[in-house]
């Protein structure tokens, strides 16, 4: 979800499949659930009209994503044209704000929760409560509706299965200093990486958030114990695949990507402690030109059907809380995704502070 470059899908006007009815828009009325407004309840009648509707993406989501909705949606709704502008969270904040007079996008497909809760806040987002909104848990949604978390991102321990067995890897986040694993940990380097950020500020949080001195501590002897920072995903995968090192921290969903899809030789240890759990989601802009398309592509994008899809296929966790498990692979049936106790509001505020302070003052100085 890195980098910034435009790829605009259109999604052409193309006949009908299956005897699919075109919903009506979803009308909403203000309700007091919640501060939002009520479920909103799609109608079986085909819209009335025969002209194009269009609907404007920014998504921090990656192709391979792309692939598997967005022709489903063509096929149900043929009378929407899609365009999608691809780029970072926090470049998809910076545009929305720039363009809070006189919006361009539509719909935000893939945002970190502080990105998605800066722009609330900033009134940039619509309230709009959707027919699955109570299947999703208070932690994964705002209160006002203006956001709803798509995917569940836990970050785990990552490691060589070919070079360690599961149970000589690291079991929780405090084994990572056991003077054992001296130069046997990579890490991807951690400003650039909202990943890594997340997994740092998560360390120094756990350690107390009104004294980052230990959570400084802790890091400098997680440092001692690096052997290296790599550039990108690209040269961290390179470098535990020759086993230049071979543990590292990551999320979730990209470990079994390469592990599962790339046939990298990669596992996992979901820590005992618990992991941070990264929301990714979803959001519709305020005083969007084309609101309706876009609650029918939220409506879409979060139906159980896809939910499950995008697990098998994808190895998304579903924010989604009645995803039978028989529809979810085999893995996610057994895993319980335990989080760390983190109050993201304050992480979110520290953060930038807590990350200056090691890039200035721990890395690379652990060994000294």
């Amino acid at each position: 979800m890195q980098g910034l470059f435009a790829s605009s899908l259109a999604l052409a006007v193309a006949a009908c499949s299956g005897g699919g009815q075109e919903q009506k828009p979803a009308e909403n009325n203000t309700g007091s659930q919640g501060g939002g407004q009520t479920a909103a309840q799609p109608s079986e009648q085909p819209a009335p009209s025969n002209e194009p509707e269009r609907l404007v993406i920014y998504t921090g989501r990656d192709k391979n994503i792309f692939e598997v909705v967005l022709p489903q949606f063509n096929e149900k709704y043929p009378n929407i044209e899609v365009e999608t502008l691809e780029m970072g969270a926090q470049q998809i904040l910076e545009r929305v704000r720039a363009e809070k007079a006189n919006p361009q996008a539509d719909f935000w497909w893939g945002g970190t929760q502080s990105a998605l809760s800066t722009a609330a806040n900033e009134g940039l987002l619509e309230s709009y409560k959707p027919t699955f909104a109570d299947q999703i848990p208070d932690l994964y949604k705002d209160k006002e509706y203006r956001w709803i978390g798509e995917m569940l991102l836990p970050e785990v321990i990552m490691y060589n299965k070919d070079a360690l067995k599961k149970e000589e890897a690291p079991q929780d986040w405090d084994e990572l200093l056991d003077p054992k694993y001296k130069d046997k940990i990579v890490i991807r380097n951690v400003l650039p990486s909202g990943t890594m950020r997340t997994i740092y500020s998560a360390m120094i949080y756990r350690q107390g958030p009104d004294t980052p001195e230990k959570g400084y501590e802790w890091l400098l002897k997680l440092d001692a114990n690096t052997k290296e920072y790599t550039q990108d995903p690209t040269n961290l995968y390179l470098k535990l695949d020759r086993q230049e090192g071979v543990i590292s921290l990551w999320n979730l969903q990209d470990v079994l990507l390469q592990g599962l899809k790339n046939n990298h030789p990669y596992d996992f240890i979901y820590p005992k402690s618990g992991a941070p759990i990264l929301v990714d989601g979803i959001a519709i802009v305020k005083n969007a030109p084309n609101t309706e398309a876009a609650k029918k592509f939220m409506e879409f994008l979060m139906s159980p059907e896809i939910a499950s899809q995008l697990a098998k296929e994808r190895f998304q966790f579903p924010a989604r809380s009645d995803i039978s498990k028989d529809q979810l692979p085999e893995f996610m049936q057994t895993l319980e995704l335990k989080p760390l106790d983190i109050d993201w509001d304050v992480m979110a505020e520290k953060e930038k502070e807590w990350m200056q302070y090691w890039d200035e003052n721990i890395k690379g100085k652990g060994k000294k």
